[in-house]
């Protein structure tokens, strides 16, 4: 189906208007695809030389990759520094503030299994993490563990915590306590 456009063009080419053009029959595009994504299409040919450029490059590149993305696995002071910095940067004042204090008081007395649970709550969406803190939905059954679990004893403690009264000095001194700032 041609465009209006196209049939005007092609109409006073036929008609032979006014203006000595060939008449259009034909239009051929071709388009190239840009994004390979998964298709498999625009498979790259190396020349020689970027081919031995890359067998020198990758294994650098490999070990560069390892270096900075393996995260120490029995270093636990790190690990709970990085779950502390997680809490405390959630994007949400209220979740930074309720996550992160809760972390920079508990998360340093906490056990390894304690921990991958912590982590877990963590690693939930910021919306869900505020639900769950502010009792708005239960406590998944992944993460409920008969009242002893990490996430009930946060929420326990968020019923008990001064961040959800309306006291603006006890607000100040438990920001500046837990360093938030």
């Amino acid at each position: 189906m041609l465009s209006s456009v196209s049939r005007r063009i092609l109409g006073h080419a036929a008609t032979k208007s006014q203006w000595s053009r060939p008449a259009l029959t034909t239009v051929t595009m071709t388009t190239t695809r840009q994004y390979r994504g998964d298709s498999g299409e625009g498979e790259q040919k190396l020349s020689v030389e970027e081919e031995a450029l890359l067998r020198i490059a990758k294994p650098k590149a490999e070990e560069i990759f390892k270096k900075h993305i393996a995260l120490p696995v029995d270093d636990i002071e790190t690990r709970q520094k990085r779950l502390i910095y997680r809490s405390k940067q959630r994007g949400w004042l209220e979740v930074d503030l309720l996550l992160g204090t809760w972390a920079s008081e508990n998360v340093t007395k906490l056990n390894e299994n304690e921990l991958d649970q912590f982590e877990d709550f963590v690693n939930m969406e910021t919306i869900d993490i505020y639900n769950i803190i502010t009792l708005r939905l239960d406590v998944p059954e992944e993460l409920k563990m008969g009242g002893e679990g990490i996430v009930e004893r946060k929420q326990e403690w968020a019923r008990q915590s001064p961040l959800g009264k309306a006291d603006p000095e006890k607000y100040k001194t438990v920001k500046t306590a837990s360093k938030l700032i």
